[in-house]
């Protein structure tokens, strides 16, 4: 599918309650983003340390709380807090020449960019550019900044000890202990964006961490806390199931679109394809509706066409857009894909894709 429009059709015919459910059929999480993104107000700012988590294997309580201390030293001086006129979040110096990569939910639609390091300067940032499919965006101010140092995501292993340090609810300098809980998760948020390859952590990610830094016990960034789960009962927050986008991701990225203003090479499978879902007599969703075809695009060269349905996906059965996103996340440009549809005149056909890449802005 293809970025911008795919995302409003999501957002059209996805109902928010449903867009909250765990996709357990296709293999992946939708994830709402209730605990992760920007914070309209802040409260009364002030540091906090991060919380113990015991005695660990060959260490006593005290070396981990040292090492937990150390670590905390070496990161904060390089995360930032970026207020914009639509509220608050996170951000991590990438380098040392200003450039600060955050999320890019937490800068979206803003007119007007603020960063605040931690020493309390304040000054106004200008946008780099944007990878919306990917929720991450870069942005500039002027003067040195501390960069993080950023770690192989790659070498992650479930049950490393990782803190997440950000600005949440406006509480600049705050921290949170956890677990590696999984790796390579995919997740989808609000709004019809699909995250390949996350990681999952118990660390408690609230609103204002979006940006800001998941790292390792060498003072590494391993990657970008993201979202929280929302319970699907409930409709709260379900904080220690926690998701970042690896650092791997985030350095590619970043390196594109401060080299060339934006993604050249988003790695990520296109269908070439505008999309709807569709929902049967008794109102469930039922299948993907193409609304348009790119000109050239994967599903145009396999001879899909305006009106056709995709209902299968290689081996996933696909009900709605997230499904077909979820699908196309997991898979690699290059990649031939058999896909099922039900044409416009109520036939069902199989046809061999070759899907592209993801257009990166």
């Amino acid at each position: 599918m293809t970025g911008a429009s795919t995302a409003d059709r999501v957002r059209h015919h996805m109902p928010l309650a449903r867009r909250r459910k765990f996709l357990a059929g296709s293999g992946a999480l939708l994830i709402a983003l209730v605990s992760a993104g920007c914070t309209g107000q802040p409260a009364a700012s002030s540091p906090t340390a991060p919380t113990s988590a015991g005695t660990a294997s060959g260490s006593t309580a005290a070396d981990l709380q040292n090492a937990f201390v150390t670590v905390v030293d070496k990161v904060l001086p390089s995360i930032v807090q970026i207020r914009t006129n639509l509220g608050l979040g996170s951000g991590i110096a990438f380098d040392d020449k200003g450039d600060v990569v955050t999320n890019n939910h937490v800068i979206a639609e803003a007119s007007a960019i603020e960063v605040t390091t931690q020493e309390g300067k304040t000054q106004p940032a200008s946008l780099v550019g944007t990878f919306p499919a990917g929720d991450l965006a870069v942005i500039h101010v002027a003067g040195q900044l501390d960069a993080a140092a950023f770690a192989d995501s790659a070498t992650l292993k479930v049950g490393m000890i990782v803190l997440a340090i950000g600005n949440p609810l406006g509480l600049q300098s705050s921290v949170t202990e956890g677990i590696v809980s999984a790796v390579d998760r995919t997740v989808s948020e609000s709004g019809g964006i699909t995250l390949p390859d996350t990681i999952q952590t118990s660390a408690a990610i609230n609103p204002g961490n979006s940006g800001g830094a998941l790292v390792n016990l060498a003072g590494q960034v391993v990657g970008i806390p993201t979202l929280t789960a929302g319970d699907p009962t409930q409709g709260a927050a379900a904080n220690g199931i926690g998701f970042a986008i690896p650092a791997n991701t985030v350095t590619d990225i970043a390196n594109q679109i401060i080299a060339s203003g934006h993604v050249v090479n988003s790695h990520r499978a296109d269908l070439g394809i505008h999309a709807s879902t569709v929902v049967d007599a008794t109102d469930t969703p039922a299948g993907v509706l193409i609304t348009a075809v790119t000109a050239g695009g994967s599903a145009a060269t396999a001879g899909l066409t305006v009106g056709d349905i995709i209902v299968q996906f290689a081996n996933a059965r696909i009900r709605t857009t997230t499904d077909l996103s979820v699908a196309l996340a997991d898979s690699k440009p290059g990649q031939v894909i058999s896909l099922t549809v039900i044409t416009s005149t109520g036939g069902q056909r199989v046809v061999s894709a070759t899907v592209g890449e993801l257009p990166g802005s």
